[in-house]
């Protein structure tokens, strides 16, 4: 068994639960692997056997058997940019607040490895969207796609953009507010949700176009097929505007076009019955609870 091991810099107190993690997998005698950063983190915390390592060009790939990531939603979104196309099922630890992706409790680390091994779990897998554009956006060489959502925004000015948007090479309307947000199902509890768009089980077929704060109240988020292919281009007063693909950023100039659909792949998500996605909804959004008293 093979399992590669992600996380980022937090308190001391959630690291036990990734040393518990090693313990567990060693009585298992599996084969780990630590993103390269992560592991200098934890070997500074506490001297370890000697691991190999990964980083986004070597070190991985489709034989592995689970993604460990260690954080928030945040964390798993810089997991998939590790993973990629490879297939590889990624689960999510949390170690702070209930997220809507890092969904199993860290002090049950062991149980979760327990689990896996046993087969207690299902796979979903959760569509991407990409973003082509030509000449092609340099910070997104190689990785021009995204769980959550593709967004495009305002830059260096107050003033609102106008979004041109094409559906299908037929035109849709001219968004004129902060910025537009096309989401997936996955992404449709993150940045869109805050905006005002709907949320949508993991599953769906579809992709969410929600506006951000538009100037024109009956700009509504619009729900469509995943396999739409949408077009945009930005004019505005400054010269240039940003481009988002979950947390990673991009400047590029107004009036270049984009073209964001369905990536060709599938990132797969472990859920278990204990953690799932709907258990998740009621327990972040409170859905069902009287809150009266």
């Amino acid at each position: 068994m093979k399992i590669a091991i992600y996380g980022q810099s937090y308190q001391d107190n959630a690291l036990k639960y990734v040393f518990e993690l090693l313990e567990e997998l060693a009585k298992m005698e599996a084969t780990v692997v630590i993103e390269e950063e992560f592991y200098g983190l934890i070997s500074a915390k506490r001297p370890n056997p000697t691991y190999l390592t990964f980083d986004h060009n070597t070190g991985l790939d489709a034989n592995f058997d689970l993604f460990v990531s260690f954080g928030g939603d945040g964390t798993i979104l810089r997991a998939v940019t590790f993973v990629g196309d490879l297939g590889i099922p990624i689960v999510g630890i949390n170690t702070g607040r209930l997220g809507f992706l890092s969904t199993y409790k860290k002090e049950e680390v062991r149980n979760m490895m327990q689990a896996f091994i046993s087969g207690d779990y299902t796979v979903v897998e959760r569509s991407l969207v990409s973003i082509l554009a030509s000449p092609e956006i340099e910070e997104f060489k190689g990785q021009n796609f995204a769980l959550n959502e593709v967004t495009v925004s305002r830059k260096d000015t107050t003033s609102m953009i106008t979004v041109e948007t094409h559906l299908n090479d037929e035109y849709l309307t001219s968004y004129w507010a902060d910025g537009l947000i096309i989401s997936t199902p996955t992404g449709s509890t993150g940045y869109s949700l805050s905006c005002g768009g709907p949320v949508i089980t993991p599953t769906a077929q579809s992709l969410v176009i929600t506006p951000i704060a538009p100037h024109n109240l009956n700009a509504r988020p619009l729900v469509i097929s995943d396999d739409t292919v949408i077009r945009i281009k930005v004019s505005g007063r400054e010269d240039k505007h940003m481009v988002s693909l979950d947390s990673r950023l991009a400047s590029i100039a107004n009036g270049k076009e984009l073209v964001v659909q369905k990536a060709d792949f599938t990132i797969k998500m472990i859920e278990y019955a204990s953690e799932s996605f709907l258990k998740t909804i009621r327990n972040k959004l409170l859905w069902g609870q009287d809150k009266r008293n």
